[in-house]
């Protein structure tokens, strides 16, 4: 096997597959290539000389410009290496049609058919608080479901707790409000108790209105200020949505029905190279198929942001796509913070070295599809295709976020690994074997198999097995171990 790897034939980098030693040389494009020092895997190195000021091309694109003369077999990097991005820019219009030939599958999934006609892929029982002041008695509640019913038909049962609903104005409270109702019917619950306080901010009659329509079969609402024993009185609801349960089955359903999230966190050197480009592929098989994906973690689309503008479907979408992108970084100057502060620690050590070379391995997780539509945050999904939301890059806040409008499951990639869940499936997707032989309680899938010889065809399939086989009920890692949580956007002051 080859100990480097070359994206595009226009690149004057490469990644190492393996740690390269000082003094060896390889043969790359017909050339002999010194390594000028150690090189761990993952990280670039310099295929031919890239003269002071020029741009490092990778993925066929400038990840940033070099900071000073970089010889060919050297190590590339934030110690030589800086961003080209800068504020504000003027986007054109550049209509790119890319519709891979996809044929139509037959594959159905066993799920649950919902009262408006979604679909859901677990059939859990939560409580939503509207109010972090309720969280303790929430809880109460779920311990008594858990040890006085039988509950072994339901897939899951327990409240999400958050801090907010109370003491926030303006577009904080309503993004709050609008997060929770949508938590409240997500297809993936077939029984929700919504307990408030009473007296806070995010009111009960405000909050059914943010909800409109619910099955009133499965949503029970309690205000605790008006009864005299809140968690008796919310364990007797609970136990009506448990009976109410028992009636539910699982039963065959198209796969048009499939709304899927792209996420990744921990990225490293190889999230571009293998499990994001399989997760794309992924995505432009679904779509055919009639389903729906959401991208987001719109700051990881900066430096990227054309290659997903130009595959718009009219100018409308267009124009939604730059507004995404520039609002995100209002949002940032809102707060006096820098908008390229970006990657991470953990991204650096694993060889990504410029916000550009993150994105260009980030978008890849949106295929080739044309983008239908763009989503503000918490907004339903309504368009089959990919749809852009707005949301952050943070892990369990984006996570969180795609459930919210309305994805049943999540296909996760990461390089560096993490153990955590958001409130539907997670499907964790390894970079690299090494991360996934190692943290075999946390990640569900290896695409670092593409670097030991396997095909995308081939893991592709494998990855669509998989997905059918969790959507009609197989538990992932973080089911198992019960890390499952909600993480809303907060955006605003605190009264």
């Amino acid at each position: 096997m080859s100990k480097y790897l070359k994206i595009n034939p226009s690149d004057n980098v490469a990644v190492a597959l393996e740690p390269l030693s000082e003094g060896e040389i390889l043969t790359i494009d017909g050339h002999s290539v010194t390594i000028r020092t150690t090189i761990e895997t993952g990280h670039k190195l310099a295929v031919r000389p890239i003269a002071t000021n020029e741009n490092v091309i990778k993925y066929g694109y400038p990840i940033g410009h070099a900071l000073v003369d970089i010889r060919a077999g050297e190590h590339v990097h934030v110690h030589n290496l800086k961003t080209n991005l800068r504020d504000d820019l003027q986007y054109a219009y550049h209509p790119e049609k890319m519709l891979p030939d996809i044929p139509e599958s037959n594959l159905k999934i066993k799920a649950y058919l919902r009262y408006n006609g979604e679909m859901g892929i677990r059939n859990e029982l939560w409580i939503v608080p509207t109010v972090g002041c309720v969280n303790g008695q929430a809880q109460a509640i779920v311990d008594r479901v858990k040890a006085g019913l039988d509950v072994s038909h339901i897939d899951d049962v327990r409240v999400y707790t958050h801090n907010y609903g109370c003491s926030q104005l303006g577009e904080d409270h309503v993004n709050t409000r609008k997060a929770l109702a949508a938590l409240a019917k997500h297809p993936n619950v077939g029984g929700v108790l919504v307990l408030s306080l009473g007296c806070e901010n995010n009111q009960p009659s405000d909050f059914k209105k943010e909800m409109g329509e619910w099955d009133s079969e499965r949503v029970r609402f309690l205000i605790a200020q008006e009864v005299e024993d809140e968690v008796e009185t919310g364990f007797q609801l609970m136990k009506e949505l448990v009976e109410r349960m028992r009636k539910d089955q699982r039963e065959e359903l198209p796969l048009s029905l499939l709304k899927v999230g792209l996420k990744c966190g921990g990225s490293d050197g190889f999230s571009g190279i293998t499990a994001n480009p399989l997760v794309g592929r992924f995505s432009d098989w679904l779509i055919a198929q009639g389903g729906t994906t959401i991208l987001t973690e719109v700051p990881e689309m900066f430096g990227a942001e054309t290659i997903l503008m130009n595959r718009a479907k009219n100018r409308q979408v267009f124009d939604e796509t730059v507004r995404l992108i520039n609002n995100f970084k209002d949002y940032f100057r809102k707060f006096g913070q820098p908008i390229y502060e970006n990657p991470s620690p953990g991204n650096k050590a694993g060889g990504i070295s410029t916000l550009e070379d993150k994105s260009l391995g980030c978008t890849q997780k949106g295929g080739t599809a044309e983008v239908v539509d763009v989503l503000s945050y918490a907004q339903p999904a309504v368009n089959k295709g990919l749809n852009l939301l707005s949301a952050p890059g943070n892990d369990l806040v984006a996570s969180s976020s795609l459930a919210l409008s309305g994805c049943q499951l999540i296909l996760f990639t990461t390089g560096r690994g993490t153990p955590f869940g958001s409130f539907v499936p997670t499907l964790k997707i390894s970079t690299n074997s090494k991360l996934y032989q190692f943290k075999k309680n946390w990640i569900d899938f290896n695409a670092g198999s593409l670097l030991e010889g396997k095909t995308f065809d081939e893991t592709l399939q494998e990855l669509i097995r998989f997905v059918i086989e969790v959507a009609g009920g197989k538990q992932l890692n973080h089911e198992k171990f019960g890390f499952k949580e909600i993480a809303i956007f907060k955006s605003g002051v605190t009264l």
